[in-house]
């Protein structure tokens, strides 16, 4: 694609990003395949962060789990876990890398804003800066049970302790001044006096009184990430957030139309369009031709959602046990129980279950689908499929058009699954003008192309 081709786009120069999700909890992550590495061996997280920083991806996010799933009072025992603390593990990765972004998924609900502010300050500093906080809101009264309050928040309060939360973290990063530290031996102490701010803060969830224990990291502190959906979440985020996560990255209407009115919210609130960066989470699948990687992408929804994994998500739909049914065989015969269904996640997602057991029937018997292939056609949509050539134009009319400003990735495969990414995709991206071909900068910040910290 030439620049005269570009006339007519809205984002000619515009540059795709990338991360990558290692999520460790999950039951979409391929378990089953000989190629299959260990989830908690610190060599997979090192050999998918290396894979990502070799294709000059921006940043490595690790999950938070305080808890692993249960059901029925036991293990989870189809999701492939194991997540130790991501920030111990992202130390760990900052000497083992340069320049890619390290990025904790910590929870506001059951930490402390002092005290989880002084450990990403931590790792922004022993990393030069390139920490990243993905601000999330757990909801779940299972883990809750492990913490003193114990308990369980409503949706608005969550956020409106995240909000705190943040503002006493930004306090805390921002309590040395830039000269705080004495330039020479002769001088009279080792701080300029009042170079270090004492942060007071007392609110409806906090009570805080500290000075805080370190300085600055060269990018300032580190880069606010946000993943909520709500509404709640998209103006949490259009206030504080430096990039948003999304679930809205599979089709290219959605995806614009949810980069629209997240930048109708940052204009609401003060802030430029071009504040906050949009990278939904997603999965790629690539293959030599179409027909390949459509191969290789039913291949994967076998091996993700196996016979057991199947009952389990339509055991939540239904509300009540199927696990005892034949995945390969029709769907349930029986209606939907109305009640919440206390089972295998806690709560029951979807709010017109009817609705969607009637819409799923009515496809399945249309296309002569089993429960498990019902499962697979109108379960979530994970992300793209094609040859690198065809994803590369794809993703440049994303990006140009701004529906994204990029993806954060989630390998089928660990830790191999970023090779063809890697490999066959960036260089397309690469020859279109979409992708850097080098690091400019060594922080996150300058990564994602964001303002400086003021």
């Amino acid at each position: 694609m030439t620049r005269a081709d570009l006339t007519d786009v809205p984002r000619p120069d515009a540059q795709l990003h990338f991360g990558v999700f290692f999520q460790g909890v999950n039951h979409w992550t391929i378990w089953s395949d000989p190629a299959s590495g260990s989830q908690i061996d610190p060599t997979s997280f090192l050999r998918v962060a290396r894979t990502a920083e070799r294709g000059l991806f921006d940043a490595f996010f690790l999950g938070d789990g305080l808890r692993l799933r249960e059901s029925e009072g036991g293990i989870h025992e189809l999701d492939v876990a194991g997540r130790p603390d991501s920030i111990t593990q992202l130390s760990a990765l900052a000497a083992g890398t340069d320049r890619i972004g390290l990025v904790s998924t910590s929870n506001t609900t059951y930490n402390e804003p002092g005290d989880l502010a002084r450990r990403l300050a931590g790792l922004d500093l022993l990393s030069g800066g390139r920490a990243g906080w993905n601000v999330v809101t757990t909801h779940n009264a299972w883990t809750g049970e492990n913490f003193r309050r114990g308990g369980y928040l409503d949706h608005a309060d969550r956020y409106r302790r995240a909000e705190e939360f943040l503002s006493v973290a930004r306090a805390v990063w921002n309590g040395w001044a830039e000269e705080a530290v004495a330039g020479s031996a002769e001088a009279r102490s080792w701080s300029v006096p009042g170079a270090v701010g004492r942060v007071r803060s007392r609110g409806a969830q906090f009570d805080v009184d500290l000075a805080p224990t370190l300085p600055r990291s060269a990018q300032g502190h580190p880069v606010i990430f946000q993943a909520g959906d709500s509404g709640e979440g998209r103006d949490f985020a259009a206030r504080n957030a430096d990039v948003i996560f999304s679930a809205h990255g599979t089709e290219f209407d959605d995806a614009l139309a949810f980069a629209e009115d997240v930048r109708r919210r940052l204009r609401a609130v003060g802030r430029r369009e071009d504040a906050l960066r949009i990278l939904p989470g997603t999965e790629i699948i690539i293959g030599a031709t179409e027909k390949e990687a459509e191969e290789k992408e039913r291949w994967v929804r076998l091996e993700q959602v196996t016979p057991a994994v199947a009952l389990g998500i339509a055991s939540r739909l239904w509300g009540f046990d199927l696990s005892g049914r034949d995945a390969d065989g029709p769907l349930p015969a029986e209606d939907p129980v109305v009640a919440p269904y206390e089972g295998t996640f806690g709560t029951r997602s979807v709010k017109d279950p009817a609705a969607v057991v009637a819409e799923w029937r009515a496809k399945a018997e249309a296309n002569g689908w089993s429960l498990r292939e019902t499962v697979i056609e109108l379960g979530p949509q994970r992300g793209h499929v094609g040859t690198p050539a065809g994803l590369a134009e794809k993703f440049a009319r994303f990006v140009r058009h701004g529906a994204v400003d990029g993806f954060n990735v989630s390998p089928y495969l660990v830790p191999d699954g970023l090779d063809d990414i890697v490999d066959l995709l960036v260089p397309e991206l690469q020859e279109r003008g979409v992708y850097r071909t080098g690091y400019t900068g060594t922080t996150l910040r300058e990564h994602l192309g964001l303002a400086p910290v003021q």
